[in-house]
């Protein structure tokens, strides 16, 4: 009798312990798939200033890169020829701010509709120096590309 006691007590014991170690590896792959998701969800979370809003912080830490969108000022945009350098100016309905970049530049860029994101530093005074240009794509183009094809 004892051993039939004793044995029902060690299968106790290991379903016990299976338990505990079920439980104990749920936990940690719960807490695993919560840091990944919150790493994905603040690296997806972006912000960035106005022109205007920009215009009143103060220069950018060295190696630190800030965010300011506007839309390109009709006629502000200067290329040299042959380089890759260029000359522009964003705007907000409010202010505006000189940039600029060297690289290529997306080519919705030049929509009137574009919303454009620049990435790279800022010292006030001087024109803002890109590193990285993002351009959104505008609702509003589609819809006026559509609505010009319904009239046709």
């Amino acid at each position: 009798m004892n051993d039939r006691i004793s044995d029902s007590y060690i299968s106790e014991s290991k379903m016990t312990s299976n338990r505990g170690k079920f439980l104990f590896a749920a936990l940690v792959l719960c807490v695993a798939l919560g840091y990944f998701a919150y790493m994905a969800f603040q690296g997806a979370t972006v912000y960035y200033y106005t022109v205007s809003e920009i215009s009143t912080q103060p220069p950018t830490a060295e190696g630190r890169m800030v965010r300011v969108s506007g839309k390109l000022k009709p006629g502000s945009f200067h290329r040299v020829e042959g380089s890759t350098s260029a000359r522009f100016s964003l705007m907000d309905g409010i202010s505006e701010i000189e940039a600029v970049h060297n690289g290529v530049l997306p080519d919705l860029f030049f929509n009137e509709h574009s919303e454009i994101i620049l990435e790279g530093a800022h010292t006030p005074g001087q024109e803002f120096d890109s590193q990285n240009v993002i351009v959104k794509c505008p609702s509003k183009y589609v819809a006026v590309e559509e609505s010009e094809k319904n009239k046709n």
